[in-house]
């Protein structure tokens, strides 16, 4: 998946289950369109947050 992060034993991107939430998909509908287990949606989130944990920001010098 071009070294995006996917669900382990998948091919469903991380972006992909997140981004199925956020769009207002239930944790149901995300599990029955991608074959994947709620443990797999939670294992995502949790991999996102600790991602955005992770997430610096860097000043860069200009005018």
């Amino acid at each position: 998946m071009g070294g995006k992060p996917v669900i382990k034993g998948t091919r469903v991107p991380v972006q992909v289950v997140v981004g199925s939430l956020a769009g207002g998909s239930t944790v149901d509908a995300v599990c029955d369109a991608y074959s994947i287990t709620a443990d797999d949606v939670r294992a995502a989130l949790a991999y996102a947050a600790e991602m955005l944990g992770q997430e610096r920001l860097y000043a860069l010098p200009g005018g």
